[in-house]
């Protein structure tokens, strides 16, 4: 083989939080990302217990998407997107999370956004827990900390898996899983109080959503046994700063922190690493008899991953930082940065693509990948983003390499994102990811406009011609 697979999906991605809006329209209750404050560069944003009159939430208008998906839908037509990933609002279809029955509104929506997709040959690639954990389960179970999660998940999940059976065919369980262990409140909707063993909390929330993930898995393959159902994670690839056996050492300490998450839904299984690393900690996970039966029986059919920038790690105390997608990294010498801090290094998606399949051997998607910067527009309406068009560049030709010269089974490429939305991290707009750009600015004034980006034209051209004119 010499170029990607004829059937190589390309697409872009967003979560439902970050660009729905309509936070409190048809039914819908609070998830956790509607009590998100906006932030800023190197501000973190404030979680607050409920929603709090005079204070900003960028989720609840977001960039109006649940207005103008149609609008949306085709300009990502017209740029040749064979797939677009997108999630599910949880409190879309269940309010409060526990409801006996999904709300008909929501359900709907969706309904109507898949069908929108499908009419353009776009195939909708869908994140069923994206960030976007009830806020009403939070208050009554502490969220994952709490068993009763699962069953509720399992809800969610048979309400719409049967819903949209014939509409969906790729899903992914949990939006970088490992993320609990580095923002668990984003992630997961768990903030840790005061006196709580953070390691204790985290790994008996993390069990419960390993569980939940498998059981989902099983229960999408008696739905539909033409699913595929996968993973998501962040990959964080970790170099290690010299080749001191102890910098070697700690590297891979910081990767099988990761790799805690996926052998588990890859193998089925927790690794003898893992069980040893909770041991080591004093923690004894609470199991049920079926948990284990569940896991093994409930592994995935690929793996999506997120993969912006790598990292490196070193035993030197005093090391400079830098920043990074959650993880604050060892400043990188041989790499240049985001105006965010984060390391830009398309050899490092080469060597995340390599490390996962033969770690694991089965079918990997690059569901999100992207840069983010502060974008001008010109007097004429234009928009210049060499930069944007230079790192994904870059990084579609590391997924070329991975494939052709290394044998890598990259199934697809989503990046991060097809359209301007709000920052996860900081909630700021300025923070910009888009090949469209959307007239919003970080106090959530603006008409809203779309309008196409240069690399809107490059990505254009990158999927005609199947990533050979890049």
């Amino acid at each position: 083989m010499n170029h990607l697979p004829d059937n190589f999906l390309w697409g872009g991605a967003v979560s439902a939080n970050q660009c729905e809006g309509a936070y409190d329209v048809g039914g819908k209750g609070l998830s956790i990302a509607d009590i998100a404050t906006a932030g800023g560069l190197g501000v973190k944003r404030e979680y607050t217990d409920g929603v709090i009159k005079g204070k900003y939430y960028p989720s609840h208008q977001a960039i109006d998407f649940f207005h103008r998906y149609k609008e949306d839908i085709a300009m990502f037509a017209e740029m040749g997107l064979k797939c677009f990933r997108t999630s599910i609002n949880w409190t879309r279809i269940f309010p409060l999370g526990d409801e006996a029955m999904p709300n008909e509104a929501g359900l709907r929506f969706y309904d109507d956004l898949f069908d929108e997709c499908l009419k353009y040959g776009i195939e909708p690639v869908v994140t069923i827990s994206h960030y976007e954990t009830p806020f009403a389960l939070v208050k009554k179970y502490g969220s994952w900390r709490s068993r009763n999660m699962i069953d509720l998940f399992l809800r969610f999940c048979e309400a719409i898996f049967n819903r949209y059976k014939e509409k969906v065919k790729y899903w992914m369980t949990f939006n970088e899983i490992n993320v609990i262990t580095l923002n668990p409140i984003m992630a997961a909707g768990i903030k840790i109080e005061e006196g709580e063993d953070f390691d204790r909390v985290i790994y008996h929330a993390a069990h419960h959503q390993l569980v939940a993930s498998a059981k989902a898995v099983q229960l999408g393959h008696q739905i539909n046994p033409d699913f595929k159902i996968g993973m998501m994670m962040l990959y964080p690839t970790f170099y290690a700063e010299t080749c001191k056996p102890e910098d070697q050492l700690i590297a891979m300490k910081s990767i099988d922190k990761h790799y805690y998450f996926s052998d588990v839904q890859v193998r089925g299984r927790y690794s003898s690493k893992a069980i040893r690393y909770l041991a080591n900690k004093g923690i004894t996970l609470q199991t049920n008899p079926e948990d284990d039966k569940a896991l093994e029986e409930g592994i995935v059919d690929y793996i999506g991953f997120s993969y912006y920038n790598s990292n490196v790690a070193t035993t030197r105390p005093d090391a400079a930082f830098t920043g990074g997608n959650m993880l604050n990294a060892v400043k990188n010498p041989y790499l240049e940065e985001s105006a965010w801090g984060w390391s830009i290094d398309p050899i490092g998606l080469r060597i995340a693509l390599n490390n996962l399949y033969e770690r694991y051997q089965i079918p990997l998607f690059v569901v999100e990948n992207g840069l983010g910067a502060v974008d001008t527009v010109e007097e004429d309406g234009s928009i210049h983003d060499d930069y944007r068009i230079d790192y994904l560049r870059r990084h579609v030709k590391a997924i070329k390499a991975a494939v052709i010269e290394d044998g890598v089974e990259c199934i697809g490429y989503t990046p991060w994102s097809c359209i301007d939305l709000v920052s996860a991290s900081t909630g700021e707009m300025k923070k910009r990811y888009g090949f469209i750009y959307v007239d919003k600015d970080d106090d959530g004034k603006g008409s809203l406009a779309r309008s196409r980006k240069d690399s809107f034209f490059w990505y254009k051209k990158c999927i005609e011609t199947n990533g050979e004119e890049i």
